[in-house]
Formats: structure tokens, C-alpha cells, sequence
């Protein structure tokens, strides 16, 4: 799969979750809120998973404009599909 990449504005940073795993793993995640400007469905939903990628996002405040690049993951759970927008980097406009 290519790289995928979407620009957009940080709207909202939303609370950063903890828990422990089955094996005794320390865990977390933070979500945010990518607002691309598009005319349907302007607002996507970003996962952010461990302290380093928790870390870049506190780079950027809300109402930055970004470029997110990103993996797209999907899982069954009963029959039911579940579908994951997991971020790996964030950069500022104009920023290399």
C-alpha cells in the first residue's frame, strides 16, 4: 500500500486513555480530530498509539494546520468489521 497522507487542521485533542494489556503491557492512546475542509464529511478521527507518537501530537496545538501521514487497519469482532486511522507523523505546514 502507498503512503497515505491528508491535510487538514487540529480541531480537538481528545483525552488520552491507559490500561494495561493481557500480558501485563503498559498502553496508550490518544485520538484526535483532523479537520480536512472537505465539503462532506470534513472531520476524521486519528489514533495515536504509545508515548512517542502521543509526543508528536503535543507538537501541534488545535487550529494547527497539519499534514498526517497514516495506515488504515481493519479487524472482525462478530462479524462486524472495525476500522482503525492509525497516525505515524505529524508535520506542520511548511515544515520538512
Amino acid at each position: 500500500m502507498s503512503e497515505l497522507k491528508i491535510k487538514g487542521k487540529i480541531t480537538s485533542k481528545l483525552d488520552v486513555e491507559k490500561g494495561t494489556s493481557k500480558a501485563g503491557k503498559e498502553w496508550s492512546k490518544q485520538n484526535f480530530i483532523l479537520d480536512t475542509g472537505e465539503q462532506y464529511n470534513p472531520e476524521v478521527c486519528f489514533a495515536l498509539f504509545g508515548e512517542e507518537k502521543i509526543e508528536m501530537l503535543n507538537k501541534h496545538s488545535e487550529g494547527a494546520e497539519v499534514t498526517v501521514s497514516f495506515n488504515v487497519s481493519s479487524r472482525e469482532f462478530n462479524s462486524k468489521y472495525y476500522h482503525n486511522l492509525d497516525a505515524w507523523k505529524i508535520k506542520a505546514e511548511g515544515e520538512f
